[in-house]
């Protein structure tokens, strides 16, 4: 019964801005930032005003620094990116969404890069969890 208790207070985590902010390497401001232009990033507020953040959306926040840093979408692209994935009905993104996307570039060698940025987020999400134990 202890287990399921633990497993239920793990899983309602929140994290504050400035933990968010070191976990995905970004400022504060820019966290703020991606709340008015991603709406699925919704942060809870606390009491006090505080930003707390689910680990769903920790998760979210690597996902769309991945999309912009990593895979050069833009703002707009990843937003319609991330609401395609939503729906199940993601697809390659339109030309001029990646601005950074190289003509030169495999299929192959995208989908590894996909691969290893994936796991890379993956293997963040488990940090950020052993951190806090």
């Amino acid at each position: 019964m202890n287990s399921i208790a633990t497993a239920a207070s793990e899983q309602t985590r929140l994290y504050r801005i400035g933990e968010v902010s070191r976990i995905a390497d970004l400022k504060p401001f820019v966290l703020r930032y991606w709340e008015s232009e991603f709406p699925m990033l919704e942060p809870v507020k606390s009491p006090s005003g505080h930003r707390l953040y689910r680990q769903e959306e920790v998760e979210l926040v690597l996902k769309i620094k991945r999309l912009l840093y990593d895979e050069g979408f833009t703002i707009a692209g990843a937003r319609r990116h991330l609401r395609d994935v939503e729906k199940g009905s993601a697809t390659e993104p339109v030309a001029g969404e990646r601005s950074a996307m190289s003509g030169g570039e495999s299929e192959v060698t995208q989908l590894n890069r996909k691969m290893l940025l994936d796991l890379r987020d993956a293997l963040r999400s488990f940090l950020t969890l052993l951190e806090t134990k």
